[in-house]
């Protein structure tokens, strides 16, 4: 039977709106499960806490658990390449952050750029320069003197082979050229109990996983790693006022695996910023030292690309290897 045209036209036209509709649809119902996010870290590290900060105001927010899930291992690849391998569907999200750039950098089967679908920023911080209270050094001409007086004997301790701590250590190593020993953890929590314990002498942690032993008199900040002093230690100088050019600053994200739907990848976009947004949550991130990070998909995308430049430079120059 023959239509007549009219009829056609309004069937095709609403042919063509339907996966349009589906695709709406699918973003409105979105989630009606429980949500993962992985870390690629031990829990209590920077990395963790901002997953939890943000998974509780997700599930507050979108009525179904985020449930934070720490995966260890190879500079938080493990983590990663569990998120890339899992179903497209919004239910498994990644924590990016640095450890991300360079751990992509250095496993050839993992390429956050190609694998990993940017979601939205959250924040950046600081690294902290921070030094057990045994250590003979209160000021970073002090340390660096202390470590050329003894080289090899200085212990560095960092949240694995290739990860922001670690990166931080070898760019101020590279432009001091003091001699100190790298020691990898398996996430820069129990850096940090040897540190406090005084197995090794120094790291470069995040500001969020060290900033209260800092304020609790346990640890001695020397300095932070961006390139202006920090609002939550305004008070601790910047590496960079006694050596000239160095800035190296952490930060964090929501990533998916690649062929996640857009429309939910921009729900999700929409929703963390919108936590971004809340006073509770910029005053905990402040307390923590960082900042929030708002902007689109295609800003985190940006964000990525040029810290994975600058990473690769740093990881030729020192040699770094996986573990």
């Amino acid at each position: 039977m023959k239509l007549p045209r009219r009829q056609f036209l309004h069937l095709a036209a609403g042919a063509a709106a339907l996966p349009v509709t589906s695709r709406i649809a699918r973003a409105q119902a979105y989630p009606t499960r429980p949500v993962r996010i992985v870390v690629g870290f031990a829990a209590g590290g920077g990395y963790d806490i901002a997953a939890r900060l943000m998974s509780q105001f997700l599930s507050e927010r979108l009525g179904q658990p985020f449930i934070v899930e720490n995966r260890l291992g190879a500079a938080g690849t493990i983590g990663a390449e569990a998120v890339v391998k899992s179903p497209p569907d919004g239910y498994t999200l990644l924590l990016v952050g640095a450890a991300a750039v360079t751990s992509a950098l250095l496993y050839d089967k993992l390429s956050l750029i190609r694998d990993i679908a940017p979601v939205a920023a959250i924040g950046r911080e600081p690294h902290i320069m921070a030094v057990n209270p045994s250590v003979p050094a209160n000021t970073v001409p002090e340390f660096i003197a202390y470590a050329k007086a003894n080289p090899g004997k200085v212990t560095m301790a960092s949240s694995g082979s290739g990860g922001p701590p670690h990166i931080a250590g070898e760019l101020f190593k590279m432009m001091t050229g003091v001699d100190m020993v790298h020691v990898p953890y398996r996430g820069i929590a129990p850096a940090l109990n040897d540190l406090l314990g005084g197995q090794v002498q120094v790291t470069f942690a995040s500001m969020p996983s060290s900033i209260e032993y800092i304020r609790a008199g346990k640890l001695r900040a020397l300095a932070v790693t961006t390139a202006t002093r920090s609002v939550a230690l305004p008070d601790v100088p910047t590496v960079g006022e006694f050596v000239p050019g160095y800035e190296e600053s952490g930060w964090t994200g929501i990533g998916a695996p690649k062929a996640t739907p857009a429309e939910i990848v921009e729900k999700l976009n929409k929703e963390i910023n919108a936590g971004l947004a809340d006073a509770k949550i910029k005053a905990r991130i402040a307390a923590l030292g960082s900042s929030v990070s708002p902007g689109s998909p295609a800003d985190f995308g940006k964000l990525i690309a040029a810290e994975t430049e600058k990473s690769a430079k740093i990881i030729k120059f020192a040699g770094i290897k996986p573990e």
